[in-house]
């Protein structure tokens, strides 16, 4: 869904890449403790720290596949540890929005399981030989949701950020079975 952005998001990051030549899997790396550090906001009801870690832990997802491509850098390697480090940022933030109340903790673990599956869901396609980069919620849109529920949630009301990660839990699963669907079209024609 946001792959279109791809092109503008190369022209920004490639002066920032350029002066940052650095071995890509260290950015990769700090990614989920900047993730610690919005779950220790939401989790202590700091909804603007949590929705600031998270752009910034974004910002480094991204700034680490540019360092890697600008400086020739990229692997195997480093592509599996850029999904490994985002499954374990996606969990360690819904860990704190569990913790913060913003959710129950059945919820909350829906929510951890079904940004899993996503991933998991096109890692399977690709190990078949199907790109699989479809669907309504990419983990992209769901930290962008995620942000934007939590930006809602400080000006109206714990609620309404309550009822964003119910609306995440929702799109995340429909996303799967868009994913499922998919492949099975890739396989079946």
């Amino acid at each position: 869904m946001l792959q279109s952005l791809r092109p503008f998001l190369t022209k920004i990051l490639n002066p920032l890449a350029k002066r940052m030549n650095i071995n890509p899997n260290i950015v990769t790396i700090i990614s989920p403790f900047v993730a610690l550090l919005a779950a220790y906001g939401f989790a202590n009801k700091l909804l603007i720290l949590g929705t600031i870690a998270i752009l910034l832990s974004g910002f480094l997802d991204v700034v680490d596949g540019a360092v890697a491509r600008y400086h020739n850098r990229t692997s195997k390697f480093g592509a599996f540890l850029d999904s490994t480090m985002d499954r374990f940022a996606d969990a360690i933030i819904y860990i704190g929005i569990i913790f913060g109340g913003y959710c129950d903790w059945f919820v909350g673990v829906l929510a951890i399981h079904s940004a899993i599956c996503v991933s998991y869901v096109r890692a399977r396609a690709e190990s078949q030989g199907i790109e699989c980069n479809i669907g309504i919620a990419e983990r992209a849109v769901r930290m962008i949701i995620l942000m934007v529920g939590a930006i809602i949630g400080y000006f109206t009301g714990d609620i309404y950020f309550t009822y964003i990660i119910y609306i995440l839990v929702i799109l995340s699963y429909f996303t799967v079975g868009q994913r499922i669907l998919h492949v099975w079209r890739q396989l079946n024609d």
